[in-house]
């Protein structure tokens, strides 16, 4: 009788159903060295594919709940900015609003689908959303819908596509960075304070991106990109020394193109000569936001009410965009506009507090990335209406007409809460 602390002979693969036995000699006795088949488990089903990055569990409901009264309110504020202006264009007063309001659908369902996946897959996919990112902006530079300036320049910042829809390369662009960077500094963390992997390679990255967003003619984008950028080389523990030195360099650089604006293109001359001579040309230069005044000054603290404003009758220029804010504050006033504000500003916090609470550093890079957007976009769309810096033509988050600026942000917000979900995971 065998000893029954034996070990058992390893398992033997058996052929199949009309399969020839496998002839490898091996007998199952002790001390026989000849090959033997042994079968390997499979994964187990649903285990493997896409399935593994599927999060269950709650998100920061705070954060999705913002971002849902931001884009109500949004969208309740462009029908009333934009109706006047789409009659005029397009014998239809809901015409912006109709395609905005498409485009806020399927964002949501977007958001709620990118909620649910594990942020930790778009690295895996970094390999090819760089590249088509890249590659985008160059085509645009190309194919667009030619868009001239008065003096001459032409403005390649959009792809046409079918049924009168565009498509913004540079959207697409700014969470490509954010991911890229992300990516760059998780990978060299331990590296950071050199000076080539803390500040040459992430600024070469930031350059790339720039330079061809700025062949686009697109300044407020190219600045808005260098901030993000700039963002995730803080909070990635750049060398503080060095990063006062660039954000030194800078200031120094804006301060000369302040001084001698010959130095930029025309269309960047005429609208920093306008923000410097408040005389300048007031009814080209300064059309815009000279109106733009006079509607936030007549809104007062309490506004002229939903749907009343004057300015947005071919006054203000671009009312269901850029210079949305501008009708915000004629409409609802003081105190509706720092409703709004404030709105925001819960939005950008709850966003660094996401960011602080994440699993990994990638995690951790892509809130502050995202986070860094919204709140500078949204100072820069302020600022611009408000008179307090040169017009840059920057949209406000949320607000202004744009399908793809719209789905774009609504699915980084997914992106958000699938890292918020995940921080949510407790530890097993």
């Amino acid at each position: 009788m065998a000893d029954r602390f034996d070990p058992l002979p390893p398992p033997v693969r058996y052929p199949r159903y009309g399969e020839a036995p496998a002839d490898n000699g091996y007998n199952g006795e002790k001390g026989d060295k000849r090959k033997k088949t042994v079968i390997k488990p499979r994964r187990a089903f649903g285990k493997s594919g896409l399935s593994e990055y599927i999060m269950t569990g709650e998100f920061d409901v705070v954060y999705f709940a913002v971002t849902m009264i931001l884009l109500a309110i949004g969208l309740v504020m462009l029908l009333s900015a934009s109706y006047p202006t789409a009659y005029y264009e397009n014998d239809n007063s809901y015409s912006y609003f109709i395609k905005q309001l498409i485009f806020a659908v399927a964002g949501v369902a977007v958001m709620l689908g990118a909620s649910k996946l594990d942020y930790k897959i778009y690295s895996k996919f970094l390999k090819i959303i760089l590249p088509a990112s890249l590659l985008l902006l160059v085509i645009v530079l190309f194919y667009n819908n030619g868009r001239v300036s008065g003096n001459g320049e032409n403005f390649r910042r959009y792809i046409p596509l079918f049924g009168g829809f565009t498509f913004q390369p540079s959207e697409f662009a700014k969470f490509s960075l954010i991911l890229t960077m992300s990516a760059y500094f998780t990978k060299y963390a331990k590296r950071i304070s050199k000076f080539k992997y803390g500040i040459f390679y992430p600024a070469l990255i930031i350059a790339v991106f720039c330079g061809l967003i700025l062949l686009e003619n697109h300044m407020s984008c190219t600045l808005l990109m260098l901030f993000i950028g700039v963002a995730i080389m803080y909070s990635g523990g750049t060398n503080k020394w060095l990063f006062v030195v660039g954000v030194v360099g800078v200031v120094l650089l804006a301060a000369a193109v302040l001084m001698v604006p010959e130095i930029m293109p025309k269309y960047i001359q005429q609208k920093l000569q306008g923000f410097l001579d408040k005389d300048f040309e007031p009814l080209k230069g300064r059309w815009q936001i000279n109106n733009s005044l006079y509607a936030i000054g007549s809104g007062g603290f309490f506004g002229v009410g939903l749907g009343n404003s004057k300015q947005k009758y071919m006054y203000v220029s671009e009312p269901q965009n850029d210079f949305i804010f501008s009708i915000v504050c004629e409409e609802l006033g003081f105190l509706g506009a720092t409703v709004i504000i404030i709105l925001f500003l819960i939005l950008v916090l709850r966003g660094i507090q996401i960011s602080l609470k994440a699993r990994d550093k990638f995690g951790s890079y892509i809130a502050m990335g995202i986070s860094a957007q919204i709140g500078i976009q949204t100072a820069l769309n302020i600022l611009v209406v408000t008179d307090s810096i040169p017009n840059t033509g920057i949209a406000l988050p949320f607000f202004s007409y744009g399908g793809t600026a719209l789905l774009m942000l609504l699915f980084e917000s997914g992106v958000m809460l699938s890292i918020s979900r995940k921080s949510a995971q407790r530890k097993i």
